[in-house]
């Protein structure tokens, strides 16, 4: 028994399967569209558990899925918050440089970011920078006026109305437990009974290579899209890294005008520690990116017996171990003791202090791992027969998802949806 019959089925209900809802609701409005989220809300992870900022397309290495949609999603993303009335603000970024060894790494970025089209870039002695951030230590630095931040959870709420309004249907409680793919159609058992869709969309994030599995194809062996990390990629799976915050706490938040992020290492996809103003008016500071051994693991203690053997008993995992050892258990540590923490953020602001910070938020961040223990750096959107698999969408996967959603669409559109 197929149970409900749709034209298209979307797995998972954050801000990129929703951005993906809305789009085949503005091309194809006649068709059954259902979203299936297996919390009780949308956007209960990744897309409300994240620092709000509008990445501006400065790190990545050109011509990558990253550096084309972070540079056209980010004008996507901020003409839709205006459009909707959604938070916006623009207090853009400075990279900061603390010693003359950094100074090459700053440039690279200028380079990157000017061949992604990243706009009004500007090289700043450190008078300027001065005049711009006062309590900012640095010898240079890289200004990104552009830069902005939103409230991803309210752009997320606001896709799933105009889902709703474009004719979509959206399940929440309805965790996929099964997936059989026959001729022509695509069975599904959820928690909220069966459903068959003629194509199907899998963008379940932190579950992404389980819901890959479930329908026949290992993770990132699907064959991928034009553009995306290309040819076939070797088995991977998703390991979470958790984002841990602190606040500056009100008083003190004068010492920090806009972004202020260090020049960070090339070796990680992570950005380092660095200063991040809210739309709600606070001010973060971090975060420290540690392994957490559950996929919702948003506290130091959450433990999840799967999610942690499905990390540890994956022969990428101790490649990966092996060669960046060192700099996660500095994480670990920064993680547990706040002076470390406050260390590391006085290389950007050496007025702050440890009474000036208090304990925030905790995102978690679907990173994908390969088995040769390569943190997969670029967005990986692939297909198997009718199914198309988002892979990999890391940071800025947020900013990036209008424009996400058109390449997903796209791509089925291909498939003759």
């Amino acid at each position: 028994m197929s149970g409900e019959r749709f034209d298209v089925g979307i797995i998972g209900g954050g801000i990129v399967g929703l951005a993906t809802a809305a789009e085949l609701g503005r091309r194809h409005p006649g068709r059954r569209l259902v979203v299936m989220e297996k919390e009780d809300r949308v956007g209960a992870h990744q897309s409300s558990h994240n620092s709000g900022v509008i990445h501006s397309g400065l790190y990545y290495r050109p011509g990558s899925l990253k550096a084309r949609m972070c540079v056209e999603g980010a004008a996507a993303m901020m003409s839709f918050c205006r459009e909707h009335g959604l938070p916006l603000r623009v207090p853009g970024k400075v990279v900061v440089a603390t010693s003359e060894q950094q100074l090459p790494a700053l440039q690279e970025l200028e380079r990157r970011g000017t061949a992604n089209g990243v706009p009004n870039l500007a090289f700043l002695g450190p008078e300027r920078l001065r005049e711009i951030e006062p309590h900012c230590a640095g010898i240079a630095a890289l200004q990104v006026p552009g830069a902005a931040i939103t409230d991803y959870g309210e752009v997320t709420k606001k896709l799933a109305a105009i889902v709703a309004l474009r004719g979509g249907e959206i399940r929440t409680g309805a965790r996929v437990s099964a997936i059989e793919c026959r001729a022509g159609e695509i069975v599904l058992e959820t928690a909220r009974g069966a459903f068959s869709t003629r194509q199907l969309i899998n963008c379940a994030g932190l579950y992404s290579d389980r819901v890959c599995r479930l329908s026949g194809a290992p993770a990132g062996g699907a064959r991928a899209s034009a553009g995306s990390a290309g040819g076939k990629q070797d088995e991977a799976i998703i390991v979470p890294f958790r984002g841990e915050y602190c606040e500056i706490v009100p008083e003190r938040r004068h010492l920090v005008n806009g972004l202020i992020y260090p020049v960070p290492d090339p070796q990680f996809p992570f950005l380092g520690v660095h200063f991040t103003p809210r739309v709600s008016g606070g001010v973060e500071v971090g975060p420290n990116a540690v392994l957490a051994f559950h996929r919702e693991g948003y506290h130091r203690k959450d433990f999840n017996w799967a999610d942690a053997l499905t990390t540890l008993g994956y022969s990428g995992f101790w490649r990966m171990a092996a060669k960046y050892w060192r700099s996660g258990l500095g994480e670990y540590y920064r993680s547990w003791s706040r002076k470390a923490f406050v260390r590391e953020a006085q290389e950007l602001l050496p007025e702050l202090r440890v009474g000036d910070l208090r304990p925030a938020g905790a995102g978690v961040r679907a990173q994908a791992l390969d088995r040769a223990g390569h943190l997969l750096d670029d967005f990986i959107i692939a297909r198997s027969g009718n199914v198309i698999h988002v892979l990999n969408v890391p940071s800025p996967a947020a900013t990036a998802s209008l424009v996400i959603a058109r390449q997903i669409v796209s791509l089925l559109d291909e498939q003759g949806c």
